[in-house]
């Protein structure tokens, strides 16, 4: 055996695998430690270290969405449930679904979109943010926005406007069929 090298490690793993029969006979496994930069008390929020598996942007894009609608994180109650439906073992042993309730407004959101409950978290106060947008703003929110514009495209179009539609189509198909190739007959 190499001399600083690990009986039954591959080079460059960490933490090594020991051989001892307890775990922590060599000594407890230490993980890097993340140091906390500065802590904001009006939000509550932790900047430096990293609350969600996202990245540090989307982190403070949902940090200052917080700020516009004034969601402090000591109004969120935050309960951990056990997930349904698809994610396998996964879901059935771990409490991955994440219940936030806001207590100044009495909003209630249940997320368990993915098999992790970092991510599970970050979704569920970002759908926290929308549905106090929604309630503040009312008609002119995002949603509301997005709802209405779907509405327009599913209405039916006046008949003039129709018959517009379909001649351009065919004019789009005549021209296409002028472009193919001629055959040798």
């Amino acid at each position: 055996m190499k001399p600083g090298r690990w009986p039954s490690n591959k080079p460059g793993r960490w933490p090594p695998r020991t051989t001892s029969p307890t775990p922590f006979a060599n000594g407890p496994r230490l993980r890097p430690l993340q140091l906390v930069l500065a802590v904001d008390h009006g939000s509550g929020y932790i900047w430096g270290m990293a609350l969600f598996p996202v990245s540090p942007e989307k982190e403070a894009q949902l940090v200052a969405r917080m700020g516009q609608f004034a969601i402090l994180e000591a109004d969120i109650e935050e309960s951990f449930v056990r997930s349904g439906g698809h994610g396998g073992q996964n879901v059935n042993k771990t409490s991955t679904c994440v219940m936030l309730l806001h207590v100044p407004t009495g909003l209630q959101v249940k997320c368990q979109e993915t098999r992790q409950q970092g991510m599970n978290r970050y979704l569920a106060r970002r759908l926290l943010v929308e549905k106090v947008d929604e309630l503040r703003r009312g008609k002119l929110s995002a949603v509301k926005q997005e709802e209405e514009k779907i509405r327009r495209q599913k209405r039916r179009r006046s008949r003039r406007s129709k018959q517009r539609m379909l001649a351009d189509k065919s004019a789009h198909a005549d021209k296409k069929e002028n472009r193919r190739r001629v055959s040798p007959d």
